[in-house]
């Protein structure tokens, strides 16, 4: 509700400035327009109404862009807020338990539970690591590689293993594949890292329990169409262009639940364009839940 009520109160000013500036623009071109109408004819009126006209969309435009920016800032403070609560969140769990350890005799049950914890809080931190080392190098990643062949097939049922590992789920009770054998000519690090992030996605927001159906289909235009679908509470209509912008965070209370920083499907939307490619979200059909469509450039595969 706080950060609703700050954005409410940053965009005030350049509204309010934007308005007040088109008030008193009408109010003197339409008393200069009659005056030189009365001095002139209609002249005087024609010009009138072309100046009127291009100040009226030079403070429309500057009014659009005092809002991007305003708004933009307000992405980078929440990212800001999340990141640190994503660090200070696991540190302060993991110093907890290691003075637990030193300070405090347990028992080898508890022990291990507590390693358990630790061990879930480090893959924690080194996942938000990962995310940002591969924001600050998005333009680099693959480029040490060249491209190559890569089975659709075998590289989904990899980030899918490992999106399940991550979130504590079974694979085989969460994730069904239907793929079409498909060959994408690309650098794999980049597929890898679509894909990991949409898994990752995928079960982070589905349902409880979580259910991800995963699809591929190789069109006649020689197109590889993937589908990653999910039982979660679906993406909005108005969220699903700006959801794959950078520091993007989704006001639902869903996402409001759920951590992160915005910044995985802006890394997914960047990496599919570099491959000529596009990637979108809609509705499962007759279910509840999201249907994130990767169409990438490709192949039929053998088999």
């Amino acid at each position: 509700m706080s950060s609703w009520l700050r954005t409410r109160t940053t965009l005030r000013l350049p509204i309010t400035l934007g308005v007040v500036l088109m008030t008193l623009n009408v109010a003197m071109l339409i008393g200069w327009i009659v005056m030189q109408v009365q001095a002139s004819g209609w002249g005087a009126l024609i010009v009138g109404v072309v100046i009127f006209a291009l100040i009226l969309v030079g403070l429309s435009f500057y009014l659009f862009l005092m809002i991007k920016e305003v708004r933009l800032n307000q992405r980078q403070a929440n990212f800001v807020d999340s990141v640190t609560h994503e660090l200070k969140s696991p540190i302060a769990s993991l110093k907890l338990y290691l003075e637990t350890l030193e300070l405090r005799p347990v028992s080898d049950e508890q022990r291990a539970k507590f390693y358990r914890v630790m061990d879930q809080e480090l893959e924690r931190l080194d996942h938000l690591i990962t995310q940002l080392l591969e924001v600050g190098r998005i333009d680099a990643i693959g480029e040490q590689s060249d491209p190559e062949d890569i089975l659709v097939d075998s590289m989904l049922r990899r980030c899918g293993g490992a999106a399940c590992a991550h979130h504590k789920r079974d694979e085989v009770e969460t994730v069904a594949y239907d793929i079409q054998p498909a060959v994408l000519h690309a650098r794999p690090l980049v597929v890898e890292t679509v894909f990991r992030n949409l898994m990752d996605n995928a079960i982070k927001y589905a349902g409880d329990p979580p259910q991800v159906e995963v699809s591929v289909r190789v069109t006649d235009r020689g197109r590889v169409v993937t589908r990653i679908a999910d039982n979660g509470g679906g993406v909005p209509p108005e969220l699903r262009k700006p959801i794959f912008g950078m520091f993007f965070r989704g006001g639902s209370e869903l996402t409001r639940r759920q951590k992160g920083t915005g910044l995985g499907l802006y890394i997914v939307n960047t990496l599919v364009r570099q491959m000529k490619g596009r990637v979108s979200v809609h509705d499962r059909p007759g279910q509840s839940g999201s249907v994130f469509e990767v169409d990438l450039p490709g192949r039929r595969g053998e088999g």
